[in-house]
């Protein structure tokens, strides 16, 4: 499912036109990783949790050459589905 496919069962679900719903996923989208960038938490209770990690810096090998690079320190997005989530797709 992509994108557009999200858009419309948004829209078939909730019963809003696609344009409501279109701007209805990207505020949430929006939304989340404007809280993401914060370095906020956001936990959707029994779907699971989004959080920011710290990626130390490393040392790696180009596997063309064999040469030493450094890969910088970043941040990573992380989920963690929740209980409910889970259950859904074992259940």
């Amino acid at each position: 499912m992509n994108k557009n496919d999200l858009v419309a069962a948004v829209a078939d679900s909730a019963g809003l036109s696609k344009a409501d719903a279109t701007k209805a996923v990207d505020s949430v989208f929006d939304s989340i990783t404007d809280a993401l960038k914060q370095g906020d938490e956001i936990r959707l209770v029994g779907f699971g949790t989004f959080a920011v990690t710290d990626r130390a810096e490393s040392e790696g090998r180009n596997p063309r050459t064999g040469e030493k690079i450094t890969i910088p320190a970043s941040r990573q997005p992380k989920f963690k589905p929740g209980k409910g989530l889970k259950d859904a797709l074992n259940g």
